[in-house]
């Protein structure tokens, strides 16, 4: 592994100081318009703010969680009708100068207050339908977001292992005409060859990363930007607010809201169960015609019925209703404590990446930068073997390496933060 990776430190002596490992990875291009399904445009550099915008307003996602809210609004409409009347008609003797017709309507009414409660049960689910498309939008804007910091960091592994080819073709270079001199044993050529066979094969590897993430990335914005490569700056250290700011602002989160709604409405529909102990009352009325010997007499037929609750009270559905609420609230407690500790591990990770970043940047990048150079030189004037070369080598990419793990495990702090909290977060 390490004669795997180690020659692809020659190129951090084209990328100059370590104090460069601050400045952008791609220049800044200036921003386009919104781009509409179908548009014909040149493959460009795409920015953060285009790829979560082109998710939100083209992922499919978000269109199914609207359905929802439309389904969620027909079914309320339902919860608040009333029942509808019954027309019936009786006949007596179909013989007509003995026959006996009753007509009657019959209406019936709810009682307890079951309509009412139907109603708040629906919506109950509308809001939470409606929250749950901003928790979906929350999450869809969380996973462009990892997935374009982590394309980002591959592409900048894509164009250090690039500068490492090219140092490494320099330096078989070298090796040959020092063996050709008679300077180094034929051995340090061979060495500078695998060398470079190794950078061209860890050039495919970046390159093979960054192709399936940047897929990723087009399957999260349904793929109607055609880019190729992304405009951001992966090298700048985000932040994030105390961990008291972050627990206060989760409690209006969209994760925390959708189960206080769930909640809100188990609790309607036990209101409904309970409501459903007072029976019903159906209220008829019409009229009786009945003929007698080629004589007919109309009289009014009115009528009430009433079911009686002997057998079943409903009590099962009530226990069921209440034990399904008493769960919501319990389950509403764990979640609001889980959150709660991921936004401190969150927030903790972040503190450990940064320390990791501070440390890298200003005390083993500039140390392993001077070993390495004195080395390259060294090795050129003749002073040192090729083997010490590839020792600082090794080091150095190390160091490299390490600073954009440790700026990757920042960025998917924030990105973990900003899936809990929500659209209410906003980095400072």
């Amino acid at each position: 592994m390490c004669r795997l990776i180690a020659p692809l430190a020659f190129a951090l002596a084209a990328l100059g100081s370590a104090s460069a490992l601050a400045q952008p990875v791609v220049p800044p291009v200036t921003a386009v318009s919104q781009v509409s399904p179908g548009a014909a445009l040149a493959p460009r550099a795409f920015t953060l703010n285009e790829a979560v915008q082109a998710a939100l307003e083209f992922n499919p996602s978000l269109s199914a969680a609207q359905r929802e809210i439309e389904a969620a609004e027909g079914a309320l409409i339902q919860a608040g009708v009333y029942q509808n009347p019954t027309l019936s008609v009786d006949v007596e003797d179909v013989r007509t100068r003995s026959r006996t017709t009753t007509m009657s309507l019959s209406q019936p009414f709810e009682l307890g207050g079951k309509r009412a409660a139907r109603v708040n049960a629906a919506e109950r689910a509308v809001e939470g339908a409606r929250v749950a498309k901003q928790l979906r939008e929350t999450q869809l804007r969380a996973d462009v977001t990892a997935v374009f910091l982590a394309a980002l960091l591959s592409q900048e592994r894509v164009r250090l292992a690039q500068a490492s080819l090219d140092v490494a073709r320099s330096g078989s270079l070298a090796a040959s005409r020092r063996v050709q001199a008679g300077k180094v044993s034929p051995l340090e050529e061979t060495r500078s060859k695998v060398a470079e066979a190794n950078v061209r094969l860890e050039l495919v590897q970046a390159q093979g990363e960054l192709r399936a993430q940047l897929q990723e990335l087009r399957a999260l914005t349904t793929a109607n930007v055609p880019f190729e490569s992304l405009n951001g700056d992966a090298l700048t250290l985000p932040t994030l607010p105390s961990i008291e700011v972050l627990q206060q602002t989760a409690v209006g989160s969209p994760t925390l809201r959708q189960a206080r709604l769930e909640t809100q409405r188990l609790s309607a529909l036990a209101d409904l169960e309970l409501a459903k102990r007072t029976p019903d009352i159906t209220v008829s009325a019409g009229f009786q015609r009945a003929q007698q010997e080629g004589r007919g007499s109309t009289i009014a037929v009115v009528g009430v019925s009433i079911p009686l609750p002997v057998f079943d009270t409903n009590r099962g559905n009530i226990v069921e209703a209440l034990r399904r609420r008493d769960k919501s609230e319990d389950d509403t407690r764990a979640l609001e404590l889980r959150l709660q500790a991921d936004l401190s591990i969150a927030r903790q990770r972040l503190t450990v990446a940064s320390e990791e970043v501070s440390a890298v940047t200003s005390e083993i990048l500039p140390s392993a930068q001077t070993a390495f150079d004195a080395a390259a030189r060294g090795f050129e004037l003749g002073k040192f073997q090729y083997l010490d070369v590839l020792d600082a080598q090794r080091t150095l990419l190390q160091a490299r390496a390490q600073y954009l793990r440790s700026l990757g495990d920042a960025h998917r702090a924030v990105a973990d933060v900003a899936r809990v909290i929500g659209p209410t977060f906003t980095q400072p």
